[in-house]
């Protein structure tokens, strides 16, 4: 069974030519936890995914897996 996919951080990312360190300079956050984000091992809170939204420049749903 594979894991679902509940977020799309790791997408955003790589369309904005953006790395996970780079994002983690940016929130102030540990390198490894942005990694569990985008291998979706764990979510953001809600807040914090709405901060990343607005770090990337993109909507807060962009974010999110809607399937």
């Amino acid at each position: 069974m594979s894991k679902k996919q509940l977020n799309r951080i790791k997408v955003v990312l790589v369309e904005n030519n953006k790395s996970n360190k780079w994002l983690a300079q940016k929130l102030g956050k540990n390198e490894a936890t942005i990694s569990r984000w985008c291998t979706n091992d764990v979510q953001p809170t809600l807040p914090t995914l709405v901060k990343i939204a607005e770090i990337l420049e993109v909507k807060p749903r962009e974010l999110i897996n809607d399937k």
